[in-house]
């Protein structure tokens, strides 16, 4: 198990998924040549005190934030 904060409630969305997306890329990027099979099975994201919400990490890898302001 691997605990990590990825940002804080008062960050914006964009914040958020560029520090999973940094956070993910690390994890997968520290994995030893000697592992074998699917290396990060579940991703599960919650606040200090509430519930959590699995998210599937092949189904994220590649997310981004549609910024119209940009």
């Amino acid at each position: 198990n691997l605990h990590m904060i990825i940002g804080k409630a008062s960050f914006e969305e964009k914040q958020l998924v560029e520090n999973y997306a940094a956070a993910l890329d690390e994890v997968l990027r520290a994995k030893p040549p000697s592992a074998k099979g699917r290396y990060l099975q579940k991703v599960t994201v919650s606040t200090t005190m509430g519930p959590g919400i699995s998210i599937d990490p092949n189904r994220t890898r590649n997310v981004t934030v549609d910024d119209p302001s940009a």
